[in-house]
């Protein structure tokens, strides 16, 4: 046995009836990546080691490679439901192919081309097509070399079709507003958004870039990205002007993903909000100006407010001098308000969420926010929450598996207990965080960012595994 050569081309997608598209060179739509980690199978392997699965982890670093010096051969990804199809991109091993259709099926039985060569020549293909079905296939007819076919990636470009009014979160459900004490979508429905938190910009940037973003919102299925940026600890105060284009940029990648965006001011130390007073309304006048034409920002203005002298009041006060600043420049979008004693409705000082419910902010479509560590916030947190939940619109805008550092053991069956509650409550939640970091709450393993891969499980440490199949499951759009 030689090198490992690839096998045939096939991937498998859902029914498409559509008719051929001509390639492009490099595909312009910004559907997101939909096949990375999902279920690949093909009509040969050539060795242990180059199964079907390979082509679809992410890594160039690993391939599919075919049965040698036989014709057809195809492999083929099973996308877990119907997609529209924009784009499909093959990474060729020398084992490349001549002839080879890209085909879609509704059910892996009845397939519909949506592109077709003679003149292949190896590479990288990157293809327009247009069409739409469940399964992907690339068929292989005509070998361009002695071998078999061999490719490093096989990747699929699109969106989810069926229900709920779209195929991302965003085209789902539109410009989210408060209604009563829930989050509803543009038609009045009550829903829960579930997604994922960055860590600090200032830090692990590397790990927010197209490849994670395209797994985050098509392998992990997220509805929303937090973007974490802190205000001292190397953070904004350093360099306002950069920090401020990091986070305009990041709303514009999730928003081209259909995700929506909570834009994360992360003060913490100091805890007094009104320290960073000056500094949040320079910001979050900018950064509403510029996006108040989008549907899918929220604006969390305040992370964890923390320390004996930042009661319940400081930080009411806080929110009336800053809300009215973001109302000038977008009034639509939902504002999130950070609770006393690290945004524990007040329970990690002794209090409770009556200190809220009996003095709220004065301003409509806002909610306010509530972080828990598995690990650490037991049954008195849990209770809180449950209560407040039936007086206040609340969010969870940051928890973890561990303890309230980030790291330690994981207590998945108490985050479970939370899981339930705020799935019971459609209270919307985002877990910390999206990064290589070291410790336990950080999902991918170090190292991983940024070249990946992203999707799949592969990377990712225990916390991860457990908060993407969560994650991933069906939305109640």
């Amino acid at each position: 046995m030689r090198r490992s050569a690839r096998a045939g081309i096939v991937a498998v997608l859902a029914a498409l009836t559509l008719p051929l598209s001509a390639p492009s060179g490099a595909a312009t739509a910004a559907d997101p990546l939909v096949s990375q980690g999902k279920t690949a199978t093909a009509s040969s392997v050539e060795a242990t080691g180059l199964e079907p699965a390979k082509a679809v982890d992410g890594s160039t670093a690993t391939r599919w490679a075919s049965a040698e010096g036989a014709d057809p051969q195809w492999i083929r990804v099973d996308l877990g439901q119907a997609h529209t199809i924009s784009r499909v991109r093959l990474v060729w091993e020398t084992a490349h192919a001549t002839a080879y259709r890209i085909q879609t099926s509704p059910d892996g039985s009845s397939w519909s081309d949506v592109y077709a060569t003679t003149t292949g020549d190896g590479g990288t293909d990157d293809l327009t097509v247009s069409g739409t079905g469940r399964y992907v296939r690339v068929y292989g007819t005509q070998r361009g070399t002695p071998w078999g076919y061999s490719l490093w990636e096989l990747e699929v470009y699109g969106a989810p079709t069926g229900g709920g009014g779209g195929g991302t979160p965003v085209q789902a459900n539109g410009r989210l507003h408060v209604c009563g004490i829930k989050l509803c979508n543009e038609h009045g429905k009550q829903i829960q958004l579930r997604g994922m938190s960055s860590h600090g910009i200032q830090w692990y940037p590397q790990c927010l870039n197209d490849a994670s973003l395209d797994a985050l919102a098509g392998d992990w299925k997220a509805d929303v990205l937090r973007i974490s940026m802190y205000i001292q600890e190397d953070g904004y105060e350093t360099n306002p002007r950069l920090f401020t284009d990091r986070v305009h940029a990041l709303i514009e990648s999730a928003t081209a993903r259909g995700m929506y965006a909570i834009v994360d001011w992360h003060m913490l130390d100091p805890g007094d909000p009104m320290y960073n007073l000056g500094r949040a309304k320079t910001f979050f006048t900018e950064v509403a100006q510029r996006h108040n034409g989008k549907k899918n920002v929220l604006y969390e203005i305040a992370n964890e407010p923390n320390g004996d002298a930042v009661t319940w009041n400081v930080i009411r006060d806080y929110a009336h001098q800053l809300i009215p600043v973001i109302r000038q420049q977008d009034p639509d979008a939902p504002i999130l308000v950070g609770t006393r004693a690290w945004s524990s409705l007040g329970v990690s000082a002794g209090a409770n969420e009556s200190e809220i419910v009996n003095n709220p902010v004065n301003a409509s479509n806002i909610m306010y926010t509530f972080h828990f560590y598995a690990a650490t916030h037991g049954t008195d947190y849990l209770n809180t929450l449950s209560r407040a939940a039936d007086r206040l619109p609340i969010f969870v805008t940051e928890f973890g598996t561990q303890s309230a550092s980030g790291d330690g053991a994981n207590n998945f069956s108490r985050s479970q207990q939370y899981l339930d509650l705020l799935a019971q409550k459609k209270i919307s939640w985002v877990n910390w965080n999206f990064s290589d970091d070291f410790r336990t709450g950080a999902v991918f393993t170090t190292g991983t960012c940024p070249n990946g891969p992203f999707a799949g499980t592969s990377r990712l440490k225990e916390a991860g595994v457990w908060i993407r199949d969560r994650i991933r499951t069906p939305d109640d759009f």
